[in-house]
């Protein structure tokens, strides 16, 4: 009450279309994870990579971190990225690798295509470069952590072609020294408004990296992401990094573009043919028998 009524935003539904068909993806350099994704890491998004130790979720935030500077005539976003680390995961000589490698890739490209922009561009895209934008920042605590979100609006405005946030291990400062669970949720819902209003109000893509835990339950044990329920809401989407015996499986849990529903929105299911339907069934529609299910 009482507010400036034209403060308040509002646009159609063509226009958030067109606005997310310009803003491009981060890719992946694996064809098959950005498929899943609909591109690549979406921009003004924030993406959840869950996973068990050891999986990778720490490599590929430093390959995303390298990825976004790609130059645009290559296809990328000739971005930077802050790399905020919770775990001390982050290894330079990795990302030194993964650097020359991407730098490499685009080189072979410039040499098959003879393209006066590939060349020119790669004029400037070298490994000093990439390591000199990614802006790395170490969190001990969670008052640390709170702090460096909090403040990041700030380092954004002097540093505007950051086009990707990365915190690794963002559940790793909540889970140690918080009795109080009540006040851990609502830190962690402020913390992932000010994401979120980071991601739309720079246009950049946020990247958080989660623990799994377990659940149990009534008769077994799962493993699932960390922080709760509640914590679940707060990325855009959600990718669970697990093993199925040697093979790095990745699997998209959450994701409002990739969803498990018709291309045509909501539709009825079509009912069985009446020679499969039990006898007495046609009385009570609601109560379907056991066995009808376990057909289907």
């Amino acid at each position: 009450m009482g507010g400036d009524p034209t403060s308040l935003r509002k646009c159609t539904a063509l226009e958030l279309l067109e606005r997310e068909q310009a803003q491009g993806f981060v890719v992946t350099f694996c064809s098959a994870l950005d498929d899943i994704l609909g591109g690549g890491v979406q921009l003004t998004k924030i993406t959840e990579i869950c996973g068990a130790p050891g999986i990778g979720k720490t490599q590929l935030c430093m390959q995303l971190a390298v990825d976004v500077q790609i130059p645009e005539c290559f296809g990328g976003l000739a971005g930077e990225a802050v790399y905020i680390d919770t775990e001390g995961s982050f290894m330079v000589e990795r990302v030194v690798d993964i650097a020359t490698a991407c730098v490499q890739h685009c080189q072979l490209i410039a040499e098959a295509h003879q393209e006066e922009d590939h060349h020119k561009a790669l004029e400037t895209f070298s490994l000093e470069s990439i390591l000199s934008h990614i802006y790395y920042f170490r969190c001990h605590d969670y008052t640390e952590l709170l702090a460096q979100i909090y403040l990041l609006p700030d380092f954004l405005s002097e540093h505007s072609k950051v086009r990707l946030v990365a915190v690794d291990g963002i559940a790793f400062p909540f889970r140690h020294d918080f009795e109080d669970l009540s006040l851990r949720t609502r830190l962690l819902n402020g913390l992932a408004q000010q994401l979120i209003s980071i991601a739309n109000d720079h246009k950049l893509a946020v990247i958080l990296t989660n623990q799994m835990t377990t659940r149990i339950g009534q008769s077994q044990s799962t493993l699932v992401p960390a922080l709760g329920e509640s914590w679940g809401h707060a990325a855009t989407i959600r990718l669970i990094l697990h093993w199925d015996n040697n093979q790095r499986l990745a699997t998209l849990y959450k994701s409002p573009s990739q969803k498990e529903s018709t291309p045509h929105g909501f539709r009825d299911v079509q009912p069985p043919p009446p020679s499969q339907t039990p006898e007495g069934s046609e009385m009570n529609p609601r109560k379907r028998p056991r066995i009808e299910e376990d057909k289907q």
